[in-house]
């Protein structure tokens, strides 16, 4: 009897044993079950709506330098690089044809104005001879005939008019000589405008033909070291928040591969209602001015990486996006709050949907929800949203503060973020 007494006091000590080791061990494995959540907290700070692109540099004008007349190139008085104002002699076509031609035209010009004084001298003997042959008829009509005195005028009224068609010769040949001179002045090509020389397409002794169409000798980029155009393309959907930025006159900063540390600055000079259509994607041309190009840094054909800065808020509330994108389990989530994942059921999407529905959805896209922790569940925070960036949101209404901390995802039970 002794040794049951024993033996029952030691299982019960050894059942209060094990249950007292029991509830740490389930309340460590209840804990260990638990997900563990990454969390953020609001903060104070800068939002900005940016559109990024790609662009090419170039002159913000290209002028084609042609010939004109033909012949083989003289002279070519500068290269690649150069820099040239404008009327400034770039090159000469050999002028021996056309010398000669300015001299036949002289020759003939002068032919016309002998041929005009000699018709001039045969008329005034006419008129003497009329003159005098009205003054006999006058004495008497059986000095003269009147088919005699027919014969001296239409001889005056003929010569009169070969001097009317010798003027016209003459102008017709100082035309022909004008012609002449010019095509004579067109073999010194000079620049159209100050710039510099990006392409020299001739070299000395060259022979230019302008028959069919102008020949390109030179491509000279105006004005580069002052301002340089920068043509990005820009998506359909972006478009509309370029077109606000040019209106408010918002900058424009970009960077070149080749000087990776420097940030330049532009402005919106246009935007082109040319679109352009490639594998259904539809853009449109977007043009940059900068004038910041002092050092030449900015070259023709140089790829730009283009960043449009459409809208800046300071020291505003802002939630970071993955806040934004954590959407939980419903068995995490208080029964309260769970009809906040009910609205994330799908609708239908594309065209599929009406414009309206589009609308409506677009509208709603501001209109979002974010998670906090309280005690063992999470809790729905509805927020509407202002200016969205790729980081950050801006909060326009919410009864959320700074400093208050939002769950933006959780750790997997084998360790991680998930």
């Amino acid at each position: 009897m002794r040794r049951f007494i024993v033996w029952t006091l030691v299982l019960l000590v050894i059942a209060g044993g094990v249950a007292l080791a029991v509830n740490p061990v389930f309340e460590w494995w209840q804990k260990r079950r638990q997900p563990t959540y990454i969390t953020t907290k609001l903060t104070r700070g800068r939002v900005e709506t940016t559109v990024n692109s790609t662009g090419t540099v170039k002159p913000v004008r290209t002028v084609s330098v042609g010939a004109f007349t033909s012949g083989p190139l003289a002279e070519v008085l500068v290269d690649f690089n150069s820099r040239v104002t404008i009327d400034q002699v770039l090159a000469r076509i050999d002028p021996k044809l056309l010398t000669a031609s300015v001299k036949r035209d002289e020759a003939l010009l002068d032919t016309q104005f002998a041929e005009r004084d000699r018709v001039k001298a045969l008329l005034q003997q006419s008129r003497n001879n009329e003159e005098r042959a009205k003054s006999l008829y006058k004495v008497s009509i059986d000095y003269i005939s009147a088919i005699e005195m027919d014969q001296y005028r239409f001889s005056r009224e003929c010569l009169e008019a070969q001097v009317k068609l010798a003027e016209a010769s003459i102008k017709q040949a100082e035309a022909t000589l004008s012609n002449s001179k010019a095509n004579l002045g067109y073999t010194t090509i000079v620049s159209p405008v100050d710039g510099v020389v990006i392409e020299r397409k001739v070299d000395r002794g060259q022979t230019v033909a302008s028959s069919f169409q102008t020949p390109e000798l030179f491509v000279v980029g105006e004005d580069m070291e002052n301002s340089m155009h920068i043509f990005a393309t820009v998506d359909e959907a972006d478009i509309g928040m370029i077109q606000t930025a040019h209106k408010n006159k918002k900058k424009v900063t970009f960077t070149i591969d080749a000087y990776p540390d420097d940030l330049f600055k532009g402005e919106i000079d246009h935007i082109r209602k040319n679109s352009t259509t490639n594998q259904n994607v539809v853009t449109y041309p977007v043009v940059i001015l900068t004038k910041e190009n002092p050092d030449m840094k900015l070259m023709p054909g140089m790829t730009a990486n283009i960043t449009f800065h459409i809208e800046t808020k300071e020291n505003v509330l802002r939630v970071p996006m993955s806040a934004l994108r954590f959407v939980p389990l419903a068995g995490q989530v208080h029964e309260d709050d769970r009809h906040y994942l009910d609205n994330t059921t799908a609708a239908p999407s594309g065209s599929q949907r009406r414009a309206s529905e589009k609308v409506e959805q677009a509208q709603k896209r501001r209109q979002r929800v974010v998670w906090m922790r309280e005690d063992d569940w999470l809790r729905a925070r509805p927020v509407t949203l202002g200016l969205i960036e790729h980081q950050f949101a801006e909060i326009m209404t919410s009864d959320l503060t700074e400093g208050a901390e939002l769950v933006t995802g959780m750790e997997s039970l084998l360790g991680g973020p998930r």
